[in-house]
């Protein structure tokens, strides 16, 4: 985990920038301590130590009257009652302070590192876990729901929900010749495991069954219907008429298209990849290298395809998540696919197709890499990043928040000029590095400094989170958003 390294002089320019920009972010508190220390501030200790890249509480800046820099009281006693609040937090809170000087008034800056997964959740103790977990959204401090906690809880005790059995009769709606072709792979794979072992033994030691019931895992993968047992381990995909889920269609229509996609979990990837396919707003026309005119989809479908598996494989299938279907909702300028499960263990975004992350389902992703579904091979988000590249498209995105996991595709309107503008202040509407900006935008980095970023910072309509040093590596860039 790491926290904000803010030396004084930065520390200095970052409570003039808030004061200046008149709003808090993802990592930044603001708090007054002109007449004492603040009586609450465990909701920002929790939300703070509970996500990968903490926060910072600046307290002198008065939120409530236009963020004035008001300066606090006396900094030696409100180091000394903030380390006391820091004590009614299980695990305690190990904050780092700093304290600077602006127009002849003291300021304190309080450094909030992020802990360790397997530490969380950081709660306030007199209101117990299930009432003093909060989490971080935006500017706000929200506080953890069940499942969210459940999340965190899972990872700690190494919880196997893809190995939970089902008690009904499911074996004689089994794909009979599904479950041959696996064993059949698996004999050739891994001639180790199946050396003088018998299919049903296979079955056991790969985590078919338990105690001779089905588990989670296979129902998902070999019975004909598993939406018998869980309705919505399902998708549900939908056409929406404009870039909003509120616009409406020349004839008044929200949805162009909608549909629960069901079945084994193989059969929803191929059913969603031809609803994709069927709804896409245009597509492309090519001349090979034999002249041929091919039409080209709008998006690559390989990307859409490693998307949803990824989705299906690491998707939460506790009993917490079976009111909860994944969402495959596209718009005219975006697809979005929302997965109801967090990154396992807490992981950062940034993480994604750079470090190999632990496996949430590990029975699941070894199937269906026996049945050559997938290839397990943690290469599935670095395809779906090459893949949007070579269609010229922007780089996927990424969230993790509230218990939920979304993918962002973008399509091909980031060509309009304007619309790049719109996209990008959009974009900056939460503070990105140019490194971020660049990899959004997916061109060359001097285009797209030249093109956007400069302009944008001339025109004020960009912003520079360190504006007495604008080539600080901290520098990020970040719009004012009308209200």
């Amino acid at each position: 985990m790491r926290t904000l390294i803010i030396e004084k002089n930065e520390l200095i320019n970052l409570f003039k920038t808030v004061a200046k920009r008149k709003y808090e972010s993802q990592t930044e508190e603001c708090k007054a301590a002109r007449k004492g220390c603040p009586e609450r501030i465990y909701d920002t200790l929790s939300s703070f130590s509970n996500q990968d890249q903490g926060g910072i509480i600046l307290f002198g800046i008065d939120e409530k009257n236009d963020y004035e820099l008001c300066g606090v009281y006396d900094v030696q006693d409100l180091q000394v009652q903030l380390k006391n609040q820091c004590e009614n937090m299980e695990p305690a809170v190990r904050a780092f302070f700093t304290a600077v000087e602006i127009d002849g008034k003291a300021f304190v800056g309080m450094e909030i590192p992020g802990i360790d997964p397997m530490e969380r959740t950081c709660y306030y103790k007199p209101k117990g876990r299930y009432g003093g977990s909060y989490v971080r959204v935006g500017d706000a401090d929200i506080q953890m729901t069940e499942f969210e906690m459940f999340q965190y809880e899972s990872y700690k005790k190494r919880l196997k929900d893809d190995l939970r059995t089902v008690d009904d009769d499911s074996i004689k709606l089994f794909d009979k010749e599904k479950h041959d072709i696996y064993l059949k792979n698996a004999k050739e794979q891994r001639p180790n495991l199946t050396k003088n072992v018998s299919d049903d033994e296979i079955d056991i030691l790969m985590g078919l069954y338990v105690k001779e019931k089905p588990t989670l895992a296979a129902v998902m993968v070999f019975s004909k219907y598993p939406q018998t047992y869980f309705p919505q381990y399902s998708i549900i995909a939908t056409r929406i008429s404009g870039t909003e889920i509120t616009d409406l269609g020349i004839d008044g229509e929200r949805f162009i298209a909608s549909k629960r996609i069901t079945g084994p979990i193989d059969d929803m990837v191929e059913e969603l990849l031809k609803f994709a396919k069927e709804n896409m707003n245009n597509s492309k026309t090519i001349i090979n290298d034999m002249g041929e005119r091919i039409q080209k989809p709008e998006y690559p479908l390989i990307a859409i395809r490693e998307a949803i598996l990824n989705a299906l494989i690491h998707r939460d299938y506790s009993k917490m998540s079976e009111n909860m279907p994944i969402r495959f909702e596209m718009y005219n300028d975006r697809i979005e696919i929302t997965n109801p499960v967090q990154i396992y263990g807490g992981g950062s975004v940034d993480s994604l197709g750079r470090e190999r992350l632990e496996t949430r389902n590990t029975v699941i992703a070894d199937i269906l890499e026996i049945l050559e579904v997938t290839k397990n091979r943690y290469s599935g988000i670095p395809t779906i990043r090459k893949e949007m590249r070579e269609y010229n498209l922007p780089q996927p995105i990424f969230e993790s928040q509230r218990g939920e996991f979304k993918v962002i595709f973008r399509n091909s309107f980031l060509n309009n000029n304007e619309d790049v503008v719109k996209s990008v202040l959009d974009y900056c509407s939460s503070p990105r590095t140019r490194e971020e900006i660049i990899k959004f935008v997916n061109k060359s980095k001097n285009y797209v400094i030249s093109k956007y970023i400069a302009p944008l910072v001339l025109s004020g309509e960009l912003k520079l989170t360190i504006p007495d040093k604008p080539q600080s590596p901290y520098q990020k860039y970040y719009s004012k958003q009308d209200n």
